[in-house]
Parts: C-alpha cells; sequence; structure tokens
C-alpha cells in the first residue's frame, strides 16, 4: 500500500496486511489532526517506509510521537513508544483508502456527541485492548 500528504512533499509505502483498522475518538488524535475522529490501520514499522520527503515528527504526548508533512500539514503516521514493532497511517492519507475500510472505532467514551456510530460496527469504550 502507498500513501502520503495531499502536496506530495512526503509519501510512503507499506508492505503485508494491515490490521487495527479503527477509527479513533480520543483527546489526543482530535488534537493532532483537528477532525472530529481519525481513521487508522496498523503494520510492522519495519515494513513501511517514507520513500519521498522525510516527515516531520512531533512528540504529541509522553508516550508517543506522530508524523506529518513539514510543507502542507497533513497527519500521516503515530508511533507509540510502547509498540516499538509497530506504526499507525492515517487511513486518508492512503492512495486508496477505500481498499481498507475500518473494523471498529476506539476511544468512544471521548467521541463527540454529534458523530454517529455506524450500527453492527464494534465500538469500544476506551482502547480495544482494555475491552
Amino acid at each position: 500500500m502507498a500513501g502520503g500528504c495531499r502536496c506530495g512533499a512526503v509519501r510512503y509505502a507499506a508492505d503485508g496486511e494491515p490490521w487495527n483498522r479503527t477509527v479513533c475518538h480520543c483527546t489526543d488524535c482530535r488534537a493532532a489532526t483537528g477532525a472530529p475522529m481519525v481513521g487508522w490501520l496498523t503494520v510492522r514499522r519495519d515494513a513501511c517506509r517514507f520513500t519521498a520527503g522525510p516527515p516531520a515528527w512531533s512528540r504529541s504526548s509522553p508516550r508517543a510521537e506522530r508524523a506529518f508533512c513539514p510543507s502542507c500539514g497533513t497527519p500521516l503516521a503515530y508511533r507509540a513508544d510502547a509498540l516499538p514493532n509497530e506504526i499507525d497511517l492515517t487511513l486518508a492519507s492512503l492512495d486508496d483508502p477505500e481498499r481498507y475500510p475500518p473494523r471498529d472505532h476506539v476511544w468512544v467514551s471521548r467521541r463527540l456527541s454529534w458523530v454517529a456510530l455506524p450500527e453492527g460496527m464494534p465500538a469500544y469504550p476506551t482502547a480495544r485492548d482494555d475491552a
């Protein structure tokens, strides 16, 4: 799979099958993106490479950092310190986001009141692993 930022300055490619295809409603994701929720998918960190222009990285919390395009600001990735073998990529930055629809919603306890969840899709009050 491949993706990148809006202006094309940063591109990435990842091999292998992604997992944790999710929509996150946590306050950290909302604050980092300015969006009411963020779609993510997880791939092996060693299977993901930035192929054009390095992203800028910012420590968004004591436990994680986020990548974005230094030119246009597109949010691209998330790396949790506790998960050194994983990297999350923003679904909307994929070249073909339709190929990887989310399978669940996490941190719905933090969801904005006007965001409706799809019927039948699993939704977790906090992290999936906490359920």
